[in-house]
């Protein structure tokens, strides 16, 4: 269908300056302009968000699930937010 269309507006002249292009080709270039930028655009965001989701989001997997309590902890440990007397409590209790 899209087809057809596509071709009953590339083939009627409505006396444009291009000769026997006619002004359907010019509805079919803008159309296809809209989606190269949307498509490049779309990619862009992509890259971004994948770039995105690095090791700083460390408490989320990519399905946006919690990561294992002690995998937690040990990062909170080896990121200083946390003391060695207070992993150690808490492993504890995690490994209890």
């Amino acid at each position: 269908m899209i087809d057809a269309m596509t071709l009953l507006l590339a083939d009627s002249d409505w006396d444009s300056h291009m000769g026997d292009w006619g002004a359907g080709w010019w509805i079919v270039m803008m159309i296809g302009m809209v989606v190269f930028w949307g498509l490049v655009i779309l990619g862009v965001v992509w890259i971004v968000r994948e770039l995105g989701s690095g090791s700083h989001r460390g408490s989320h997997h990519r399905g946006g699930g919690a990561d294992d309590p002690l995998a937690i902890l040990d990062r909170r440990f080896a990121e200083g937010e946390i003391s060695a007397k207070e992993y150690e409590q808490r492993r504890k209790i995690l490994s209890g």
